[in-house]
């Protein structure tokens, strides 16, 4: 069993930034590919950014590429996102997952990576004001 807990999030002006952390119970880099997804209000949980396990590539949605960084501390058992430039449309709960088994691609955790998570956590709340 897997845990994973977000912190970090908080309230933010337009442009502004803010580091999101994920810490996990095991040696999770080792054994799971581990991402971030976030769910607006009144919207679906989307697909945000991916850390590939053992190799260590990151893949990224359209709408955060080039303004948000996701990495792992293997040493930490963490993973983060570090989010620059923030928008208000970026307003939502971001949520740490984990998924084991084969790598299916970035267009696999794109379009159905919500339904293939193994582990979630609880979530954290980043507001961006205009």
């Amino acid at each position: 069993q897997v845990q994973l807990v977000e912190s970090g999030g908080g309230l933010v002006q337009a442009g502004g930034s803010l580091r999101l952390s994920c810490a996990a119970s095991g040696r999770i880099f080792s054994n799971y590919h581990v991402g971030w997804f976030r769910q607006a209000p009144g919207k679906e949980r989307e697909f945000v950014a991916v850390y590939r396990k053992s190799v260590g590539s990151t893949y990224y949605a359209d709408s955060v590429k080039g303004r948000f960084t996701i990495s792992g501390d293997t040493s930490k058992n963490t993973l983060y996102l570090q989010m620059n430039s923030l928008k208000p449309e970026d307003t939502a709960v971001y949520y740490c997952a984990a998924a084991g088994g084969a790598w299916y691609g970035s267009t696999w955790w794109t379009n159905q990576g919500y339904s293939g998570m193994d582990y979630w956590g609880k979530g954290t709340l980043v507001t961006v004001s205009s």
